[in-house]
């Protein structure tokens, strides 16, 4: 509850001053006694009590009736959210080279892998007005998530992330046109914009689509794809795991098909860019995200219901108690 007219509530602070100044001055006398002992003997008559009781209703009637001049009401509000998101399909590559430790985590080495997990969160967590799904891919692609704003359930899905569940390569065309497909059979009725984010640290080298026909696909679509290569060049330490199941490291090219990835961005209208640690990689998406906005309107309706008349008539009837004992009560000598 709040007031409307929250002004007239200092007139409160006069009430108290009021009846001070009241009690010191005292009513006019109507009947002079010789003796204080005959009006003590008066004043413990019932009739002389409920006299006694008459200004303090006259004070509460003031008051109540100030509390509804100064108009309570209750506030009903209603927020009504429009959103007008984006369609945003991550594609993560997983094969066994993002398993390079060439990245940094909380100041200690990290996999490619790790550190992507760790900035896509994040680009994950600004977007909460967007559906968004991860295709991730190595020798194929497959399907972590679909589409969804069920943020908290695609989180999960992102950590569980791993290398080795499926055929190793780097499958850049199989990846980009099932991340397409994707957006094209869940695209929302009234989004507007589609955007496929491919990362990737390698060259396309296994699947049976070539990046350039699933890039002209995807613009024959609609979709905007934003390219990304991952790691360092040259050379990177690779943990390896043995038949024997013991971890030993070993050093190994890597090369990123940075050509490939312009090439797929310019077809898509999209963008290239290039992450070497871990740093450049969240401002690769921060960029992304700062060039995909979310558009989203707030329209706010308050109805006021007024709730003076819960002090005004309480305020009323005590007036008219107050003056009709008056009547009653008093005894006036002509």
């Amino acid at each position: 509850m709040h007031f409307a007219n929250p002004q007239f509530l200092w007139l409160l602070a006069l009430l108290p001053l009021w009846w001070f100044i009241r009690g010191r001055r005292g009513g006019t006398p109507a009947v002079r006694y010789s003796s204080t002992g005959i009006a003590r003997e008066a004043a413990r008559a019932t009739r002389s009590r409920w006299f006694g009781l008459l200004p303090i209703a006259r004070v509460l009637a003031a008051a109540l009736g100030i509390v509804a001049l100064a108009r309570p009401q209750i506030t009903h509000a209603e927020s009504r959210i429009e959103a007008s998101g984006v369609d945003v399909l991550l594609g993560v590559d997983v094969s066994s080279s993002m398993e390079a430790l060439d990245m940094q985590l909380d100041g200690h080495p990290a996999s490619r892998l790790d550190a992507v997990k760790r900035v896509v969160a994040q680009f994950i967590e600004a977007r909460p007005n967007d559906r968004i799904g991860i295709v991730a891919f190595a020798g194929g692609p497959y399907l972590v998530s679909p589409l969804t704003l069920d943020h908290d359930w695609l989180l999960q899905n992102l950590e569980r992330l791993e290398t080795g569940l499926v055929e190793d390569g780097t499958a850049i065309g199989s990846a980009l046109a099932s991340g397409v497909n994707r957006l094209s059979d869940d695209a929302a009725e009234e989004t507007d914009s589609r955007v496929l984010v491919l990362l990737t640290d390698g060259v396309n080298n296994a699947g049976e689509i070539q990046p350039s026909l699933a890039a002209d696909m995807a613009a024959a679509m609609g979709v905007r794809v934003y390219t990304v290569g991952v790691g360092s060049e040259g050379e990177a330490q690779i943990p390896v795991r043995d038949e024997n199941g013991r971890v030993r490291m070993v050093t190994a090219d890597v090369e990123v098909d940075e050509d490939t990835l312009r090439d797929i961005a310019a077809t898509t209208g999209g963008a290239f860019f290039r992450a070497t640690d871990t740093e450049t990689l969240a401002q690769v998406y921060a960029e992304i995200d700062r060039m995909e906005p979310t558009e989203r309107t707030i329209e706010r309706f308050e109805t006021h219901e007024e709730r003076f008349a819960l002090f005004l008539f309480p305020a009323l009837a005590l007036l008219g108690t107050e003056l009709l004992g008056s009547f009653a009560l008093r005894r006036r000598i002509p």
